[in-house]
């Protein structure tokens, strides 16, 4: 008769797979960089200042907020969840560096390096922001979320279309603005009524959705 897992042998089975998962995943964002021009110790850089950045807020502004109607997202598939942050009637508007700051600085190094006119950048970018606003929701109690997924199709078959002898780089600033402007800026409306104690603009459930857009963004360009 076959034996049973025991405890350590199952633990290694999940570390095994979840190393095999990051060197996927690290590949994937190895070709993605490429294709954007940057070097191996470059993307490194870029991708370790995106994930350390990502958990620094800085704070602009605090504003009245009301309490959430809605109920939180569970859990899922028995996932820890960090707990609550108590509501106190106000919420911090600000800005995360790695969702927010660096995408927009390096958009704007994408732009500058890369033959892709300021026509067709606004033009792809207006059309993700609108997609983007359409697509995202608000998430009582945290932010507003996206799914990661849509975005960066999106923003892929517009840069191929606008431009497609530099759908890379166009795919990337239009994916990661766009998501930026639709998917937070424009729905700061919303923040008073979900009862979050911060907002952070390219944080919380967007900075996945604006760091997936634009890598995935990049590999189908």
């Amino acid at each position: 008769m076959r034996q049973p897992f025991s405890p350590l042998s199952l633990l290694l089975l999940v570390l095994g797979i979840a190393l095999i998962l990051a060197f996927i995943q690290v590949g994937l964002i190895t070709i993605a960089f490429d294709k954007l021009g940057l070097t191996a110790s470059q993307a490194m850089l870029l991708l370790l200042a995106s994930l350390l950045g990502s958990g620094i807020n800085l704070p602009l502004v605090s504003i009245r907020a009301e309490p959430s109607s809605g109920r939180p997202p569970r859990p899922m598939l028995g996932m820890l969840r960090m707990p609550p942050v108590p509501f106190t009637g106000k919420t911090v508007i600000a800005v995360n560096v790695g969702g927010c700051i660096i995408p927009i600085v390096f958009s704007l190094a994408l732009l500058h390096n890369n033959p892709v006119t300021l026509s067709e950048a606004g033009v792809a970018i207006g059309m993700i922001t609108a997609f983007s606003y359409v697509v995202s929701r608000p998430v009582p109690g945290i932010g507003i979320g996206i799914p990661v997924l849509l975005a960066p199709l999106a923003a892929a078959m517009v840069a191929i279309v606008i431009n497609p002898e530099h759908a890379a780089p166009l795919a990337y600033v239009c994916g990661t603005l766009g998501v930026l402007l639709g998917a937070d800026l424009l729905r700061m409306k919303d923040v008073r009524k979900l009862g979050a104690p911060m907002a952070s603009v390219g944080g919380a459930g967007t900075f996945d959705g604006i760091f997936i857009t634009g890598i995935v963004a990049v590999l189908l360009a």
